[in-house]
């Protein structure tokens, strides 16, 4: 099913973001708007102001930010239960390649406490069927004290992906286990995301 109002969307059959036939079928064509091809300075900057923490990256896709800690001493894993995204993460992670792991988050166990979860366009890609349980796994993989940090789409969309979450939806959906402790404003935001961005980081309580 191609989409008439933007010709420059391929032919796609697989519909559900559910699956991760999904993904795969975008990374075999190589349709991955949400694919910012390097790492944000956002995250650059977060993480010059810290001592390196144990990180998982769920949805990584092309897994540009876990290659950036991985040269920097960072423990890291990146997963996605897409097949397609695991095979270009490992690509141009190179020697680090290692760090990647076909998984599905919603049952994955990391091999250590995570120090922080990064998200980065991950809730987006879940229908709002599975927001709840986004929230409980984050929960309860991340110990009192550690981080739920990065990029979040706010503003809710009519359909997706990316899936934007109202500002409220997001706050309910968090605050009875997260504490808000930093909200930026983001700039430079790729086109699919642009003037939606939060950078957020949420402290497990």
């Amino acid at each position: 099913m191609s989409d008439p109002t933007n010709p420059d969307v391929p032919d796609f059959e697989n519909r559900d973001p559910n699956s991760p036939g999904f993904w795969d079928e975008r990374f075999e064509h190589r349709f991955t708007p949400w694919d910012q091809a390097g790492v944000p300075e956002m995250f650059k900057t977060f993480v010059a102001g810290r001592q390196p923490l144990n990180v998982l990256i769920p949805g990584c896709g092309s897994a540009y930010e876990a290659l950036y800690l991985a040269e920097r001493g960072w423990p890291v894993r990146a997963i996605d239960f897409a097949a397609g995204a695991v095979e270009v993460a490992r690509a141009q992670l190179g020697a680090h390649a290692g760090i990647v792991e076909e998984a599905d988050f919603f049952t994955y166990e990391p091999p250590f406490a995570p120090g922080w979860v990064y998200e980065r366009a991950f809730l987006c890609a879940l229908p709002k069927s599975r927001w709840q349980d986004y929230a409980d796994r984050m929960a309860a993989i991340l110990k009192p004290g550690a981080l739920l940090a990065g990029f979040f789409f706010i503003g809710s969309t009519p359909k997706g992906p990316p899936f934007g979450i109202a500002r409220d939806e997001l706050d309910a959906l968090l605050s009875s286990r997260f504490e808000l402790v930093d909200d930026r404003e983001v700039s430079g935001s790729l086109p699919v995301f642009a003037g939606r961005e939060r950078w957020m980081t949420w402290r497990r309580i």
